[in-house]
């Protein structure tokens, strides 16, 4: 329903860890919003009883069927992530509750980080940079990689995929993608991307970079059958989502050489057991779940979240729209 005049919608928003952001959000809520802070430690039925209360909700959400229940204003969750795996689309359906995700708020940020774990994992970064502090000067220096003219394949040509994409250019790379839905030849070209196959992109490419929701149909889309088609020298890249990669199949590829090395901002438990085996490797690169989060991205984050609430409270469709796939 449009606003009307003198009406105040309420956006819940459920505060983050990172105090720039939550002033950030305050700062920016628009004129005619009433801003409801929820605590990370909210209990149950104060979540609740800040659900029912608000038109939209903003942020990081995981919501029961109780909580839907109990929205009965609800017009829209406009998550501040890329990824929209901790709301059940099915639920969200029934009660009639679109979920909309940050519209590649964040995706110049993963795209950046997924270049950077690619060249970390080449020049073996982290081995080297432990090595100088250690003491030990230049050691182990001919197993480093270039970029360059390397294929990389893409899997998954959303938001984020075609960031990384742009940015590969300047490297010279060949780059491929897979993706169940195919851009027109027009941005192919304006990419620089040439479509592959699924099995056909493992087989050849050199990195394989992932790039796809966390869905029934993703979860561990990458296990021992794919790694089993990978080149013994190809690096494995995952922004994406922990459970798109088999980890223990991932551990045993690596482990045995049957892929070379893996960049892995992400993982199947988050935070991970301290006893996880793939910290006992040397050929991966770890980072904490920290490719989207930056200074630079979340007011571009923001403003297409709050323009999206203002959209629906308009009264029109909201845009970026989480998909369900089956």
């Amino acid at each position: 329903m449009p606003a009307s005049p003198g009406q105040n919608f309420v956006v819940a928003y459920r505060l983050t860890p990172w105090q720039a952001v939550n002033r950030l959000v305050r700062e920016w809520c628009p004129e005619g919003f009433e801003l409801l802070a929820v605590p990370p430690d909210a209990s149950p039925e104060d979540l609740r009883n800040a659900i029912s209360r608000a038109d939209f909700l903003l942020g990081f959400w995981s919501l029961s069927e109780d909580d839907f229940r109990a929205a009965r204003n609800l017009k829209l969750i406009q998550l501040m992530s890329a990824g929209y795996d901790r709301i059940d689309l099915d639920l969200a359906a029934r009660y009639g509750v679109p979920v909309a995700n940050n519209g590649g708020g964040n995706a110049i940020a993963v795209a950046e980080h997924t270049i950077l774990l690619m060249l970390a994992v080449y020049r073996r970064l982290v081995y080297h940079h432990l090595n100088v502090k250690a003491g030990r000067w230049r050691v182990n220096t001919d197993e480093l990689y270039e970029l360059w003219h390397k294929r990389v394949g893409i899997v998954g040509l959303g938001n984020i995929g075609r960031q990384v994409a742009k940015r590969l250019r300047a490297f010279e790379s060949e780059v491929v993608y897979y993706d169940i839905r195919r851009p027109d030849p027009e941005t192919e070209a304006e990419l620089g991307v040439t479509f592959a196959p699924f099995e056909e992109l493992l087989q050849t490419s050199d990195i394989v970079t992932l790039h796809v929701p966390l869905t029934r149909l993703t979860r561990h889309m990458i296990g021992a059958r794919e790694l089993a088609m990978m080149k013994p020298t190809a690096v494995l890249v995952n922004t994406s989502r922990g459970a798109v990669v088999d980890e223990q199949a991932l551990y045993e590829a690596l482990k045995s050489g049957q892929i070379m090395a893996a960049g892995l901002d992400v993982l199947e438990m988050e935070p991970p057991d301290p006893n996880n085996p793939l910290f006992g490797l040397d050929n991966v690169v770890l980072t904490p779940h920290i490719a989207g989060p930056t200074v630079d991205g979340w007011p571009r984050i923001l403003a297409n979240c709050y323009a999206n609430i203002q959209r629906v409270a308009r009264g029109e469709p909201p845009l970026f729209l989480a998909e369900k796939y089956e």
